[in-house]
């Protein structure tokens, strides 16, 4: 009731049993608590896994799941509704900065309710939306170390929650750094290095 899978075509729903009741709780909570009506959810993984055909490497076992930054309708959408329905990118167009218009308070609470889990190894969103969260986020800013910025990423963000007991052949990420994640390291981001 408080998710829905978009693009059903693509098959690429399926997760571990861990990630998919993460996606269960945090669609819970945002819509209890952060005022979400629900959550739209992008790409998780293939039934028996990847590689996928059309990019995506890291979708290959189940630990990682794309969460769209557009709320869910008040209603359940119909198939053919979640094949042709459009996100709405957090960047300003031709620019590397998030529209204001369009990011909210919500947005912010979703990211760091996700990232306050322990089983949540890191989050992946735009440079530009880091940016905005190292530049507007105050009292605690902990969890901003969990959030990461790579391209794409900016009408949705990528959660990667940790390898699964059982699962001898998962190997684990290296942790991310210590620190918030606001200084050298994203800059370079707004470089023409990148």
């Amino acid at each position: 009731p408080a998710w829905q899978v978009i693009h059903l075509s693509r098959n690429r729903r399926w997760g571990t049993p861990q990630m998919i009741a993460l996606i269960e709780k945090l669609a819970r909570e945002a819509k209890a608590e952060d005022g979400w009506n629900g959550l739209m959810i992008g790409d998780i993984s293939q039934p028996r896994g990847g590689p996928m055909l059309s990019g995506h490497a890291s979708h290959q076992i189940g630990l990682d799941a794309d969460i769209w930054f557009t709320p869910m309708p008040k209603r359940t959408l119909s198939a053919q509704e979640r094949e042709t329905i459009a996100a709405v990118s957090m960047i300003k167009k031709g620019s590397l900065y998030v529209d204001d218009r369009v990011w909210t308070k919500s947005r912010e609470l979703l990211l760091k309710r996700a990232a306050s889990y322990p089983e949540v190894e890191r989050i992946l969103v735009n440079p530009g939306i880091k940016k905005k969260l190292c530049d507007t986020v105050t009292g605690d800013r902990s969890w901003l170390r969990k959030i990461r910025p790579f391209w794409g990423h900016d009408y949705h963000f990528h959660i990667r929650i940790a390898c699964q007991p059982g699962s001898p052949d998962c190997k684990a990420q290296d942790a991310p750094p210590d620190d918030e994640g606001c200084g050298k390291s994203l800059a370079w981001w707004f470089t023409k290095e990148p």
